[in-house]
């Protein structure tokens, strides 16, 4: 059936039955929700259907519904504009920025955005999205939590899915099918880290990190890389592991020793509040910032608050989440386009930490 068949055949069903769901239609003629949705998006762009979430109704049916609800009661099942479906990882500070990207691009673009947070196993995501698909949305943005397991079963599920997706800050791997994903270049940030630090004149250069953290691996892939590239010697690597315990202080005592002894004079920490603590911690052994050890952190959510303010690498939060909004609404558009798979690099904010002189409005 061609596309004006198809949807001269969809629009009649509006017009006999008055209102339809997207799902069951697309069972009937044997395409996928996605065509339909694209079909239901060019009629009512031409004024011959009204959208609802999950479906679709005649005018004349619309305009009985409204009616019926009369004009004190409103029909919350009518929307004007798309509705995607957010999911997001628990409690982290690290998301906020990103989910306020995603709700700043939807008020632009006319988007309702419905959030729901990321469960703890590969069942309660397949759950969640099978909830949000059924209320009707058109695309899903995904940040599932780190570590779905299996991995190939989660991104045969992923692949799988009726409705557009992109993962946001999240790296797909080879069986993800037509998945998009937009995510800060987290290896090219840790590569600027070294490289300032290096560019000051150190030769070894630490790396701290959160074990549980997605962005970890990247952070140490670009540590290495650039380590490599400038013939540094990598390490050492201090873990820092919830397993361990909140007030696990292994690490700051390692890490603390190796600066007393002169070992250590540089470190790239991954985050900011570590890097806040081993600030205080430093100071209480009579150690200073920068001239004992020069420090840039990882995130600046808070970095500009330590008592000495600290260098930070500054992912591109906000516009990650402004960005997937953007790629949903392309792919839905254009559902032949090409595949984007966008890497937005994140950039240096030069403060006191590291030991250079920063200047207003610094960034590298």
């Amino acid at each position: 059936m061609l596309t004006e068949e198809r949807r001269e055949a969809l629009l009649r069903l509006v017009e006999r039955r008055g209102a339809i769901k997207v799902k069951d239609v697309a069972e009937e003629m044997g395409v996928s929700a996605v065509t339909v949705r694209q079909d239901v998006r060019d009629l009512a762009a031409r004024g011959l259907v009204v959208r609802v979430h999950g479906g679709v109704m005649s005018p004349a049916a619309a305009q009985s519904a409204d009616k019926a609800a009369g004009p004190s009661v409103p029909r919350p099942a009518m929307r004007q504009g798309d509705t995607f479906g957010l999911i997001v990882p628990p409690g982290d500070y690290y998301y906020p920025e990103i989910i306020r990207g995603v709700q700043d691009a939807a008020r632009t673009h006319g988007v309702r955005i419905v959030l729901a947070v990321s469960g703890e196993t590969l069942t309660e995501n397949r759950e969640q999205v099978r909830r949000l698909i059924a209320t009707g949305v058109e695309g899903l943005l995904l940040m599932p939590r780190a570590g779905l397991e299996p991995v190939d079963v989660a991104e045969q599920w992923l692949a799988g899915l009726d409705v557009p997706v992109v993962l946001v800050d999240r790296r797909a791997g080879t069986q993800v099918g037509r998945l998009e994903q937009v995510a800060s270049d987290h290896a090219h940030g840790a590569g600027l880290a070294v490289r300032h630090l290096a560019g000051l004149g150190h030769e070894r250069i630490a790396l701290v990190a959160r074990a549980e953290s997605p962005n970890t691996p990247l952070i140490r892939e670009g540590y290495a890389a650039a380590c490599q590239d400038l013939k540094l010697t990598a390490g050492p690597e201090y873990g820092i592991d919830p397993a361990d315990g909140p007030t696990s202080t292994e690490w700051f005592e390692e890490l603390v020793r190796a600066v007393e002894s002169g070992d250590l004079r540089a470190a790239l920490v991954h985050n900011d509040l570590d890097a806040v603590a081993l600030v205080g911690l430093l100071q209480a052994r009579d150690l200073r910032v920068p001239e004992d050890l020069a420090i840039v952190t990882y995130d600046d959510e808070v970095a500009e608050l330590s008592d000495v303010p600290l260098t930070a690498v500054a992912p591109p939060k906000r516009a990650v989440g402004a960005w997937a909004v953007d790629l949903l609404l392309r792919r839905i558009a254009d559902p032949a386009a090409p595949l984007a798979e966008l890497l937005l690099r994140p950039e240096l904010r030069v403060r006191e930490s590291s030991g250079a002189a920063p200047s207003p409005g610094t960034r590298t």
